[in-house]
């Protein structure tokens, strides 16, 4: 791959509607996938998404990945914060393939605009920019949290009313902000998913269901437990260098 998304976009490349809408639809149809194969990425921003002369994209960077399986007691700092959700800002104890959603709104506003969308100084400031621009969330949008401290928390910040999706983004057309309102929604439970999204109307051009494949089996992460014994990891190593450069035959 020849660039990644984030020198596209800080670049002086011209980007029209096409581009965004081509990139925006890879970026699903490959999280489509690895959703399906019961993934999460976790770490989704412009400098993980490779692209090539032809515009073709492709998701990297897994070192952050997990199975859904797998998200109980994790921290927040998993995302890098311009593109972190909501939940794992206020430390939900659990989350799901939602918080991916999230991060594509950011990446998608940010293609748009050429300027990321929530450039938040700390965790604090990240909630406030989130709130100026999708409002405060009422107490039935925090029913996700379990915890009563977080929900405290969130009721007590600065009260924010709605920004206008339309008067924020005006080079966006309706059919690209209805799908970013979409996505940027406080409660994860009540954000679009990645297989509704890629129906939307704004993608209606390049969706094609038959093209869109997902996994037939869920990932699973167990070689990564610290479970082996040392002998067990030397065999390990071993037999990996053996695929590598075979033993001679006698």
């Amino acid at each position: 791959m020849d660039t990644d998304l984030h020198q596209i976009i800080r670049s002086n490349q011209s980007l029209n509607d096409d581009h965004c809408q081509y990139f925006l639809y890879q970026i699903l149809r490959g999280l489509k996938y690895i959703h399906s194969a019961n993934v999460l990425h976790r770490d989704l921003k412009p400098s993980n998404l490779l692209l090539n002369s032809n515009c073709d994209l492709k998701i990297t960077d897994f070192g952050l990945a997990r199975t859904t399986s797998e998200t109980e007691y994790m921290t927040e700092y998993v995302v890098t914060r311009w593109y972190r959700a909501p939940e794992l800002l206020l430390n939900s104890s659990e989350y799901t393939s939602a918080i991916d959603v999230w991060s594509v709104g950011c990446i998608f506003a940010e293609i748009m605009t050429r300027e990321p969308l929530f450039p938040g100084k700390d965790y604090v400031h990240q909630l406030k920019l989130i709130t100026e621009l999708i409002g405060s969330p009422d107490g039935a949008s925090l029913e996700f949290l379990r915890s009563a401290n977080a929900r405290k928390y969130v009721k007590e910040l600065p009260k924010f009313p709605r920004q206008n999706f339309s008067a924020r983004f005006p080079s966006m057309n309706s059919t690209a902000i209805d799908l970013l309102e979409k996505m940027l929604v406080f409660d994860p439970v009540k954000r679009i998913t990645v297989e509704e999204a890629l129906c939307y109307p704004y993608l209606s051009a390049l969706h094609d269901l038959n093209d869109e494949p997902v996994c037939s089996n869920h990932f699973s992460f167990h070689f990564e437990d610290p479970s082996s014994t040392e002998e067990e990891i030397k065999e390990l190593v071993w037999l990996e260098s053996v695929k590598f450069n075979p033993l001679p035959s006698i």
